[in-house]
C-alpha cells in the first residue's frame, strides 16, 4: 500500500539571519519510501527538515506538497498529512505521558468536535507500539530521555500522517531501542504506506533501514539513491571529511561503513 503525496523541493535557500545554511537546494522524496538525510554536524538537515514542515520560511524557493507550496497551506489541513519529530522538543510543564500524545489528536478535530473512541484507539496503539502505555499517567519531566523520546515518538504515531517527519529520532536512546524504533517506522511505512522522512546520525542504521539516502554537505545536496549508491568511501570523505572501508553488511547485504581512525589508516593500507 502506498500514499501517493508528492513533496518536492525546489531551488530552496535558508538562512539564519545573514548566515545561508541551505544553497538553492533541490529534492524529490519519493512517496511511500523511508528517506534517511545523513551529513556532518551543521551541514543543514535539521534546517531543510524544519523548512519542509513549515517551522522555517525559505529566503527563496519553495517546499511543495501535492502541488501546494507548504507555507500557504492551512496548518490543520497541513498537520493532517504531514507530522513533524522536531529535535529536543519541549512538553508543557506538569504534562502527562497520555495527554502530550493526545495532542497528536488535535488535526483531527474541528472547532467545536470533541474527543471520540477513534481518537482513544489511535493513542492507545501509539502508546503500545512505543512501549509507553505503562507510562500513560506519569508526568513527562520526571522520565529518562528515552522514555521522552519514545513518548514525543508516539504523539507523532498518534497523528497518524501520511507522510512523517523525524529529526534525529534515535537520540538519546540506547542501542535496543533505537532498533524498535526503526522498526516501527518500517512497519508503518511497509503497513500503511507512510512516507518517512528522517534525519540520521548512524550511516550504517540509515543505510539498513532507509530506502532513499540523501547526503548533505555545506548546504547542498551532495549525493542521492540508495544506500548502495550514495554509502561509499568517496561520499563519507567528502560529506564527513572521513577516510573508511565500505563493506557489505553480512545480516541485510546493504553497505556498511567502517571508519579509520589515525591508528587504523596503516593496518588498513589507507
Amino acid at each position: 500500500m502506498t500514499i501517493d503525496h508528492t513533496l518536492e523541493i525546489e531551488h530552496l535557500t535558508l538562512a539564519y539571519g545573514d548566515r545561508v545554511v541551505v544553497d538553492d537546494l533541490d529534492l524529490v522524496v519519493p512517496p511511500g519510501r523511508m528517506t534517511a538525510i545523513v551529513g556532518a554536524n551543521a551541514c543543514g538537515k535539521s534546517t531543510l527538515l524544519r523548512s519542509m514542515s513549515r517551522l522555517l520560511k525559505p529566503v527563496s524557493g519553495r517546499v511543495v506538497l501535492d502541488g501546494s507550496e507548504v507555507h500557504r497551506l492551512p496548518a490543520r489541513q497541513l498537520a493532517r498529512t504531514l507530522g513533524l519529530l522536531p529535535q529536543s522538543p519541549v512538553a508543557p510543564e506538569g504534562i502527562t505521558v497520555a495527554d502530550l500524545v493526545g495532542r497528536g489528536r488535535h488535526p483531527h478535530q474541528g472547532i467545536l468536535s470533541r474527543w471520540t473512541t477513534a481518537d482513544d484507539v489511535a493513542v492507545a496503539a501509539a502508546l503500545d507500539a512505543t512501549d509507553t502505555t505503562v507510562l500513560a499517567d506519569r508526568a513527562v519531566d520526571e522520565l529518562s530521555g528515552g522514555q521522552r523520546q519514545r513518548v514525543w515518538i508516539a504523539m507523532a504515531l498518534a497523528q497518524q500522517t501520511d507522510l512523517l517527519l523525524l529529526d534525529e529520532p534515535t537520540t538519546f536512546l540506547d542501542v535496543s531501542h533505537q532498533i524498535e524504533v526503526l522498526d516501527l517506522l518500517t512497519d508503518l511505512n511497509r503497513s500503511r504506506g507512510t512516507t518517512v522522512v528522517m534525519v540520521l546520525h548512524d550511516l550504517n542504521l540509515a543505510a539498513r533501514y532507509a530506502d532513499h539516502l540523501v547526503a548533505v554537505a555545506g548546504g547542498r545536496v551532495h549525493a542521492v539513491g540508495t544506500p548502495h549508491e550514495v554509502l561509499t568511501e568517496d561520499c563519507v570523505r567528502a560529506v564527513f571529511g572521513l577516510d573508511s572501508r565500505v563493506i557489505t553488511d553480512p545480516t541485510t547485504g546493504s553497505p556498511m561503513m567502517l571508519p579509520l581512525g589515525r591508528h587504523h589508516r596503516a593496518a588498513a593500507g589507507a
